[in-house]
Formats: structure tokens, C-alpha cells, sequence
């Protein structure tokens, strides 16, 4: 697949990739949000609809286009943003979760506070019922995993990866790593598309100053399903190249 698509000069700097998995209820607020806060910042959004539902937009208008992608069948987290970047003719390219909710616009201050090598940047992330925004991540490993939620636990100062939910990335940055490594399903991805922006010399960002809200919804919590993609994903980052290139890179100490 190629990762090269043509930027074209626009004043609208942002391509916005959100992916519907019968979700379209949480994805119109989201819509409207983006209308009334980031108009002038969104040059398009591409809807992907993964699994057929019914259209609750209806006569919605924004002032940005949508361009709709009906799968024929339902793909990955990674292959539907990855198709979505094919789509992006901007600076900027937003992978978004429907379940993000904010007030005011985070597009224009993040991208006013992009160092020059930043490769993919983000909002803080507050979850509901929370007064302080998620703490940073450690890289991903076993020993992480199980003293996270323990007193002493030492959270990084930056983030060693971004979590899926509010991605901003550099096209020039998303291109020259080829996105998404499509073999992760669902999870695993973000780690591992970090890890790969950082390991080609970009930078990851958080803006300290800028939160989002994450309505959190966790179907590995309630789903099998859902739990064997997660604790498959893991085994798929704990044997990859790009994780232990970056541990080695880091001073993690082994877990």
C-alpha cells in the first residue's frame, strides 16, 4: 500500500480519521463538536463504517466534508485508519475515537506547540469521574503491566508510547513509517506505531496544557473476545523488533 499521498496547500491543515463499529450514536456529537470548536481546522473527516448500521446523520451539514468508506468487511484498528490515510491531503493527520469529547478547540494550540521533529502529539486524557488526566506510559512490558497500579509505581516524565485515542500525527512522519502495522488486529497498535515513529527519529509530544475527555467504553473488560485480542496483541509487541529496539534504547530496567 502506499504511503506517499500528495499533500495539496489548504488553510485547513487536519485530515480527521474516526472508524465506526456500530458506534454512529457516539460518533455525531463528536461531529458536532468538531464543527462548533475546529471548523477551521479540519480540512475533512473520513468516516470509515466497519460493520453496516443505520445512518443517524441524516440531513446533518458541517462545515468541513465527510468522505464515507462502507467496508465489505469488517478491518482492523490499523488497516481502517491506514485506508483513511490514503484519503489525507493535509499536514496533519487525526486518528480519533468516536468516545472523545471536548469543549474547545485542542487542534490549533497542538499544532501551534509542535516542536519541529515532533512526530505524533496529544491532548492530556481525562477519563470520566477523574480530576487528573491519565499519567504517562511506561513502555509496555510484564513488570510494568502488573505494578502499575501500585504505590511507588514512578510514572515517566514523557510518554514512551500514546495510547489510541487521540493521535495527531505528522503525515510526512505516518508515511515514512508506513502507518499501522496491520498484523495487530485491535490493540498492540498504538504501542507499536509509537515505538516505530520514535525508532525513525521523531518525537512524541504531550501538550501538558490541553486535556480531552475520554468516555471510556472497555470491551476487554466485558468481552472474551475483546480480552483474547488484548493478551494476543501483548505476545505480538513482546516479540516484535521495534519493541525491543526501543527497550534497548530506554533505561527500563527488564521485567
Amino acid at each position: 500500500m502506499p504511503f506517499s499521498p500528495p499533500l495539496s496547500p489548504t488553510s485547513r491543515p487536519v485530515t480527521v480519521s474516526i472508524v465506526s463499529h456500530g458506534q454512529m450514536d457516539l460518533i455525531l456529537p463528536l461531529l458536532e463538536q468538531l464543527d462548533r470548536f475546529s471548523s477551521a481546522m479540519v480540512d475533512k473527516i473520513v468516516l470509515t463504517i466497519n460493520i453496516p448500521e443505520a445512518d443517524v446523520l441524516g440531513d446533518a451539514t458541517f462545515r468541513f466534508p465527510i468522505e464515507r468508506i462502507d467496508n465489505s468487511a469488517p478491518k482492523g484498528f490499523g488497516a481502517n485508519h491506514n485506508q483513511a490515510f490514503q484519503h489525507c491531503q493535509t499536514p496533519w493527520f487525526l486518528v480519533l475515537n468516536p468516545d472523545i469529547r471536548f469543549d474547545r478547540d485542542v487542534l490549533a494550540p497542538l499544532i501551534a506547540e509542535a516542536a519541529p521533529d515532533s512526530g505524533l502529539l496529544t491532548p492530556r486524557i481525562l477519563e470520566p469521574g477523574k480530576s487528573e488526566p491519565e499519567q504517562h506510559r511506561a513502555i509496555i512490558t510484564p513488570l510494568e503491566i502488573l505494578t502499575r497500579r501500585r504505590p511507588g509505581y514512578v510514572r515517566p516524565a514523557v510518554p514512551a508510547w500514546i495510547p489510541g485515542l487521540f493521535m495527531l500525527f505528522r503525515a510526512e512522519a505516518y508515511a515514512a513509517i508506513g502507518g499501522f502495522d496491520e498484523r495487530f488486529f485491535m490493540y498492540g497498535e498504538d504501542f507499536d506505531i509509537c515505538a516505530r515513529t520514535q525508532l525513525a527519529g521523531w518525537r512524541l509530544q504531550s501538550v501538558e496544557n490541553l486535556t480531552v475527555v475520554h468516555e471510556a467504553r472497555r470491551a476487554s473488560h466485558r468481552s472474551l473476545r475483546h480480552f483474547y485480542w488484548h493478551a494476543t496483541s501483548l505476545l505480538k509487541v513482546w516479540s516484535s523488533r521495534p519493541f525491543w529496539r526501543l527497550r534497548a534504547r530506554s533505561s527500563i530496567p527488564a521485567g
